[in-house]
């Protein structure tokens, strides 16, 4: 039989707090099961009685839990049997439900727990039994778990670990078959990073070396040589270094206190051993306002775990200066590339790793936790060209938190892209909330994170000492904070590709979709849909139809192409003909954005750079796609997409048309996919922002 529900008091709230309380009080760090009764009571659950087990049709597993990373973490699945399997069997998504405590409420939480299949039964559940959905109950109870998580405050010497609950609904009531709740002394709370002096190490008015060899081709030598080339002014620089009076035409001072100004941004290129102490230094010198620190191998190994956390700690007690102490990016850090700030203090020599301006105007940044994350996107996409590019290494004072909390506020900031190999305690709520920050101020986030498999978490624990997390806890956050989550290097690459792009355009989700290939047709028709979201070929209106007919009719294609969405105009159709039938489908209201082919291989399209059978007839041509299509492009506040898909010949068609702002890709799907990820976030950014 069911035990009746207790009256509860005021709030779930002071209810928790008191049962905490007591507990702290008896020693105890879970709560006993007469304390379980009153908050499950509190909650508004009924209990089942021990002696009867549960034949519901539907059993949940609902936890609030306390996350290394991301505090208290929400989560709602299938109990029973059926949660006990692996949620590699599940599609994305469909396992468990979870979202961060701090920016859900009860009903935000039902629409992320009705993708799974625990809801789908439910609703079947209520349906057999001719009851309507538990909308109500499980937004109420939802809400007053949420609860819960306000519970912690600081200076309390426990805060609520965990919370499990196996529940079924009966009779419309939720009943509880097992709880459990523990305790947990809270972790060490760093001090607040000054972040405001992020601004001092990326448009620094003097830069100081410490680590320049003046004999050889060193990592600091490099740097200064980067500087230089960058277009940095030698009278702004200064190399610390006792024995020389200059290196490369820049003078040199003994040490730090020789200094007669106080530098905006020292960058220390010396081996890891010398650190500690200069660190020191550093700190007590007051001279210094941000640092660079390029060594690795503090904290990746065994070894260097304790020195490094020394290192943390002097750095952090250093915050609670009246002026907030020196920030400090990295250890283990390529460096930064300011445009803005007129520098490029990588390690990596400016000939091995141009950085051509490819967009009329820089307006997005890319933060790191590898280096060589970056190195090899910029060498690979030149049309990604970010204004900034950081490289975090291993957190050892700044933050991905810190960091995009800075960028969220920048009004020239479009776009943020970041790779992220793991947080620190904490920080990933910080991240969250500062990804959440930029959406509502219009901004774009893309970010990939490292460590999903147990040799990937090894890796990124010996690359940049940090610890990888659940990669699904990961991916529910992000995307419920409102970024774009990449699942792999090339997801990334197109996401900050198309991102970048088609910032300016609105989106919606009805597809066109135009080739002269009918395998690109029929791929783009494949590809439009993810895990939990998905484009739709938008209906074509009597007139558009009307007009493409006109079009085809004109080009003695008619009798070869029924009009359709999507369409396969025939590889006859030359460069006109594909862009008037995809502005017939942008004109159409009916549709949202257009997918077109550019079928370079076709003989009628003008896409080589030059052509030997038919001299004229290549890019240059007036009439060619590279002509057409970019004021087309810029006409319509749709966007457009092109698809060249063919070799090394047709890369001369490509660069010319991203040059001008055109968004191109060089697979069907590959493009199709981009933009129904792109689409599901923007979409999404659009009701956060209501």
């Amino acid at each position: 039989m069911q035990q009746p529900v207790s009256s509860a008091p005021a709030t779930v709230h002071e209810v928790a707090a008191a049962l905490i309380a007591q507990a702290v009080q008896s020693d105890r760090q879970t709560l006993d099961s007469a304390a379980l009764q009153t908050l499950l009571g509190a909650l508004g659950c009924a209990t089942a009685s021990q002696s009867e087990p549960s034949h519901a049709d539907v059993q949940l597993r609902v936890s609030l839990k306390h996350s290394r990373e991301f505090g208290h973490v929400i989560s709602a699945g299938l109990g029973g049997l059926d949660g006990e399997l692996d949620a590699s069997h599940f599609c994305k998504g469909r396992s468990t439900a979870q979202a961060l405590a701090a920016m859900s409420s009860g009903q935000d939480f039902l629409q992320r727990f009705k993708q799974t299949v625990a809801w789908q039964k439910l609703l079947l559940s209520a349906q057999r039994q001719q009851q309507p959905a538990p909308d109500e109950q499980l937004i109420l109870f939802f809400d007053r778990l949420l609860e819960l998580s306000a519970v912690d405050k600081p200076g309390m010497p426990f805060m609520l670990q965990t919370l499990e609950l196996t529940l079924h609904l009966s009779q419309g009531q939720l009943v509880a078959s097992q709880a459990q709740c523990t305790l947990a002394k809270p972790p060490a709370e760093r001090l607040p990073r000054p972040i405001a002096k992020i601004d001092k190490l990326l448009h620094p008015a003097s830069i100081g070396l410490v680590g320049v060899s003046a004999t050889s081709m060193n990592f600091g030598r490099i740097i200064l040589r980067n500087l230089v080339g960058s277009g940095y002014p030698k009278t702004q620089l200064t190399v610390i270094r006792p024995d020389d009076a200059e290196v490369d035409g820049v003078p040199c001072v003994a040490s730090l206190k020789a200094l007669t100004h106080k530098l905006d941004l020292l960058i220390v290129a010396v081996a890891a051993d010398a650190v500690p102490a200069l660190v020191d230094e550093i700190i007590a010198s007051g001279n210094v306002e941000s640092v660079m620190l390029i060594p690795g191998s503090l904290g990746e190994t065994k070894k260097s775990v304790e020195p490094a956390a020394l290192l943390a700690a002097k750095i952090n007690a250093a915050h609670g200066r009246a002026d907030g102490g020196p920030i400090f990016l990295g250890a283990n850090c390529l460096g930064v590339v300011s445009h803005a700030g007129h520098y490029d203090s990588w390690f990596i020599p400016l000939e091995r790793l141009p950085k051509p301006q490819k967009k009329p105007q820089r307006n997005s940044v890319l933060l790191s936790q590898s280096g060589a994350f970056m190195i090899t996107r910029l060498s690979q996409n030149p049309w990604l060209d970010p204004l900034y590019m950081l490289a975090l290494g291993n957190q050892t004072d700044l933050t991905h938190g810190d960091l995009l909390s800075y960028f969220a506020q920048r009004p020239e900031i479009e776009t943020i892209g970041i790779y992220v190999e793991g947080f620190k305690d904490g920080d990933g709520l910080h991240f969250a909330k500062a990804v959440r920050s930029a959406i509502l101020a219009g901004k774009q986030i893309v970010v990939y994170k490292a460590g999903k498999t147990a040799p990937g978490s090894a890796g990124v624990m010996g690359h940049t000492a940090s610890i990888a997390g659940d990669p699904e806890l990961f991916e529910a956050v992000m995307k419920q904070a409102g970024a774009m989550v990449a699942e792999d290097l090339n997801s990334f690459d197109d996401l900050f590709y198309i991102a970048g792009a088609l910032h300016h355009k609105k989106v919606g989700a009805r597809l066109g979709a135009i080739s002269g290939a009918g395998f690109e047709a029929v791929g783009m028709a494949d590809a439009i849909g993810s895990d939990n979201f998905s484009l739709q070929m938008g209906q074509l209106q009597d007139a558009t139809v009307k007009q493409v007919e006109e079009i085809l009719l004109a080009k003695k294609l008619a009798a070869l192409v029924e009009v359709r969405n999507p369409i396969d105009i025939n590889p006859g159709a030359d460069d006109e003909a594909h862009l008037q039938i995809t502005e017939a489908f942008v004109l159409d209201p009916n549709i949202d954005a257009v997918i077109v082919g550019l079928d370079p291989t076709a003989p009628s399209v003008r896409s080589l750079q030059s052509s030997k059978l038919r001299p004229g007839y290549d890019i240059s041509d007036p009439k060619s796609t590279v002509q057409l299509m970019p004021p087309l492009v810029a006409r319509y506040d749709k966007p457009i997409i092109g698809i060249v898909d063919g070799g090394r010949l047709y890369d001369a068609m490509c660069d010319a048309l991203m040059d001008q702002g055109v968004c191109v890709f060089r697979n069907c799907s590959r493009g199709t996919r981009a933009l129904v990820r792109y689409c599901e976030a923007r979409l999404y950014a659009d009701t956060l922002r209501k």
